[in-house]
Parts: C-alpha cells; sequence; structure tokens
C-alpha cells in the first residue's frame, strides 16, 4: 500500500536495549479532511528518514501489521501499526497532471476572424 502526504514531523530514532531500533514520522494526508498518519521505519529503514525535512511532499509504501495481545487478567487486546518500507519525494504537485507550455508555433496563428467576410447570412433566427 501506499500513503501520499506532507511530512509533519520526523522524530528522532529510537534504540530498545534488545537492540531493537525504530524512527517514526508523521505524515498530514492530502485529502477533503486530512489525517496525520504515524508511520514507523524499523531497523535497517531508519536511515530512509536521513533526508527528508518537514514540510516535504512525500509518497511512503507501507504495510499494515496486527497484534494479538493477552493481558494476565486473560483480556484479548488488538494492537495496529503502519510500517515503512520506502519513501519518495514528491514533486508538489505531485497528484496534479503538468500541463504543457504553449509551442512558438502558436504565435504565429492568425486573429482575424476567419467569417468576416462571410456576408450570407442564412440564420434562421
Amino acid at each position: 500500500m501506499e500513503l501520499q502526504g506532507t511530512v509533519k514531523k520526523i522524530f528522532d530514532a529510537q534504540t530498545f536495549a534488545s537492540g531493537f531500533q525504530k524512527r517514526e514520522m508523521v505524515i498530514l494526508t492530502q485529502e477533503q479532511y486530512p489525517q496525520p498518519i504515524n508511520i514507523e521505519f524499523l531497523s535497517d529503514k531508519i536511515g530512509l528518514l536521513d533526508n527528508l525535512k518537514e514540510g516535504e511532499n512525500v509518497k511512503v509504501g507501507i504495510n499494515i501489521r496486527g497484534r494479538e495481545w493477552v493481558s494476565p487478567q486473560g483480556e484479548t487486546k488488538y494492537f495496529n501499526s503502519i510500517t515503512g518500507w520506502r519513501v519518495e519525494k514528491v514533486l508538489d504537485n505531485g497528484s496534479e497532471p503538468t500541463q504543457a507550455a504553449p509551442s512558438q508555433s502558436a504565435s504565429s496563428v492568425s486573429n482575424e476572424n476567419p467569417f468576416a467576410g462571410d456576408d450570407d447570412d442564412d440564420l434562421p433566427f
């Protein structure tokens, strides 16, 4: 899956006692009701965030992961996480089609009215 949005926040890398590392980024989606989405980058993927800055538009390849946890009281809970595995910078108008610039030959088009010499008025009204 992919998410596209503007980088809102990039957090520092966290290293845990087990040696596990993660780094998180929040992107703000670009839709009618923008959503701040937290994305985790794990282990060898944390370096993908090194060249990003807040405010940049990005497209992020993600996986959605789920976990089941049983509390000491026997209650089962479910948790979801969004894990990033690829990041691409997107131009500011990334999803907008680009408009071609007019060509030089367009300036040779005549501005004369092609019907100016037509005295034949055969309109029914």
